[in-house]
């Protein structure tokens, strides 16, 4: 089979929210910009299988990627969703805590989030009931800064404004070979690597695949090449009405920020995620995780009816440290780090990427020059 060879200036591998942000970014600042994805359609991987939050910037340690895009992204988003009109609602969250240990520990966290430049308020566990009074709490730390976002229409948005500044999204697209040269890079695309991409600039945004595309990636140092390990998620949905206006939330866990209380713009309540380590992408929703939910649930909601939820999905969150290697934050792989111009890597963006995606694309375009 004949191979069609294309030049293209600038390229973004993988068409997620934070792939569509940064090629949306590039493309306003007046790039030729080609999306590539994988799959049959956009936001279909880790964008499509989240909380769907806007998080304040809570948590992570100071200095980190996460702190400062967090903070950062979430003023941007709120500031995208209203003048595009994408679906959002800033409605707020509870940090619980249900005993005084769990208590002790919400002074370290109001703390963390002072130094990252986020605002809480600290409140007695009598406040916590007059705000909702079916929550069981010693204490609570209230953050006003929390929301929800519609996804699925801020990607819609994010590509449409990447199409009317000349951009193009190319679905059933693999990159399945590249290569890092002198005068640029080299992309093989297709599952029958049918064509060809000379590309001046490549973005690799590929989430859960991207470690893999640069292990695989030559003229790439082995010595920057990372290794990802998989936190796979559950979701539990619960059908009918509830008592909560606010997002719910436990103490964090390892891992993650614990099974905690969301809320969908239409108001349905859910549960999740939690945390379970696997090998492989594999989405399935075990049933039986229910009864560790339920339990979990309970130590904040004794009255939570435990037949009314019901699995909902799973999603898999790209980690740059196991099971036993704590905090990793967002890695970004510009020239500094490899040396190849043009070139940037994005890994182990999980949470808090969403929120994140608009500072993510603003820090890559300085990272391009």
């Amino acid at each position: 089979m004949d191979c069609e060879s294309y030049k293209v200036q600038t390229v973004v591998i993988g068409a997620g929210v934070v792939g569509l942000a940064i090629a949306r970014e590039l493309a306003l600042s007046g790039r030729e910009v080609l999306v590539l994805e994988s799959g049959e359609r956009f936001g279909e991987g880790i964008s499509s299988r989240n909380s769907e939050v806007i998080h304040a910037g809570i948590y992570y340690p100071a200095n980190s990627l996460k702190a400062a895009f967090c903070v950062r992204g979430r003023e941007l988003l709120y500031e995208y969703c209203v003048s595009r009109k994408v679906g959002h609602r800033k409605c707020g969250k509870w940090i619980v805590a249900t005993d005084e240990r769990q208590a002790a520990r919400l002074d370290a966290i109001h703390r963390q989030a002072e130094t990252n430049g986020v605002h809480l308020h600290l409140a007695s566990g009598d406040t916590v009931k007059a705000q909702c009074s079916k929550v069981r709490a010693m204490a609570g730390l209230w953050s006003s800064q929390t929301g929800i976002v519609d996804t699925h229409a801020l990607m819609l948005s994010l590509l449409g404004e990447l199409e009317d500044a000349g951009g193009q999204l190319v679905l059933n697209s693999p990159v399945v070979a590249a290569e890092s040269l002198h005068c640029g890079h080299r992309l093989t695309v297709g599952a029958d690597a049918s064509v060809t991409l000379e590309a001046s600039e490549v973005i690799n945004a590929a989430g859960l695949g991207a470690p893999g595309l640069a292990c695989d990636w030559l003229g790439l140092s082995e010595t920057v090449k990372p290794e990802q390990w998989l936190a796979r998620g559950v979701y539990f949905s619960y059908s009918g009405r509830h008592p909560f206006n606010h997002l719910i939330y436990p103490l964090p866990e390892p891992g993650g920020l614990g099974v905690h209380l969301t809320l969908d713009l239409a108001g349905q309540a859910r549960f999740g995620p939690d945390v379970e380590w696997v090998d492989t992408e594999d989405y399935t929703v075990d049933p039986s995780r229910l009864r560790a939910f339920v339990e979990g649930i309970r130590q904040w909601w004794p009255s939570l009816d435990a037949s009314r939820l019901q699995p909902a999905y799973a999603g898999i969150r790209p980690k740059l440290a196991g099971p036993d290697g704590g905090f990793s934050d967002f890695r970004i792989d510009g020239p500094e780090v490899h040396g190849l111009a043009g070139l940037v890597h994005l890994y182990g963006i999980e949470s808090p990427g969403l929120t994140s995606c608009l500072a993510i694309a603003e820090y890559v375009k300085q990272q391009l020059g």
